[in-house]
């Protein structure tokens, strides 16, 4: 059975990821596909959902955005996660009213509405374009308290609040965004990469940091995700990288800078 090794290219702004994975020869007729079980499916559904975002927000969002946080105060509290929802979009319109009013790039986030799991209270949690002032969204939003904090990212992009948004989303669809976001741009290649190399950067991942960099020319790695398949006999791995800098900023691993 002749198989191939697919290249899947997604390219989110300063950030490169990369699926290598088996495309055997009875792929291209139907097959009969084992259903995963529910445990199972809901864990790929969150992997898959996690990974998506991470692409989206990596591609949208610099260091010149931030993350905003709304809670409501006791007299504010929303009755029902619908309402809480509308007290959202109507916060989102009025900034983007504010933003057009002063000039300012169309608003782009990313937002999830929340319920907390000891209180019970609702909350939102947003991505979103910088430039306007804390105090100035605080007032914007008049229901309650607010965090601001910019957006750091490091060598994987804004991973870590990518997962964190999409944790425990009240409503069932698991985050509403602008749609003036850019998709990742995606490219896919067969038959560049040998078996025999796949095999060898699945058993010593970053140990080949300098081919595996060398094969993907303009960007430093920063992990290598492997995973073997029993039933097929197949090699799956996932490449992460970010793009290189101008000499003057630091590839230190913990302090890499975007621009």
């Amino acid at each position: 059975m002749r198989c191939l090794y697919r290249e899947r290219k997604h390219f989110c702004g300063e950030y490169l990821e990369v699926d290598i994975f088996p495309v055997f020869e009875y792929q291209r007729g139907r097959s009969k596909k084992r259903k995963p079980t529910t445990k199972t499916q809901k864990k790929l559904n969150q992997r898959n959902a996690e990974r998506k975002l991470i692409r989206l927000l990596n591609t949208n969002f610099t260091k010149n955005d931030i993350r905003f946080d709304l809670t409501y105060s006791p007299t504010n509290e929303p009755q029902t996660p619908k309402d809480a929802q509308r007290q959202l979009q109507n916060f989102l319109r009025r900034v983007k009213r504010y933003r057009k009013r002063n000039a300012l790039p169309d608003l782009k986030y990313v937002a999830v509405t929340e319920k907390g799991s000891k209180s019970g209270r609702s909350h939102h949690h947003i991505v979103m374009s910088g430039g306007i002032d804390i105090n100035t969204l605080a007032e914007i939003w008049g229901h309650g308290y607010t965090t601001a904090k910019p957006l750091q990212f490091d060598e994987q992009g804004i991973t870590g609040i990518a997962k964190y948004l999409i944790k425990e989303p009240v409503l069932s669809k698991r985050w509403n965004a602008s749609r003036n976001l850019e998709k990742p741009k995606i490219s896919e290649r067969d038959g560049r990469l040998s078996q025999r190399k796949i095999k060898e950067w699945h058993n010593s991942g970053a140990d080949n940091r300098a081919e595996i960099e060398k094969a993907y020319e303009g960007y430093y790695l920063s992990e290598v995700k492997p995973y073997y398949n029993e039933i097929n006999g197949g090699y799956y791995i996932t490449v992460l990288m970010y793009k290189k800098q101008t000499p003057k900023q630091s590839r230190k691993r913990g302090s890499y800078k975007r621009k």
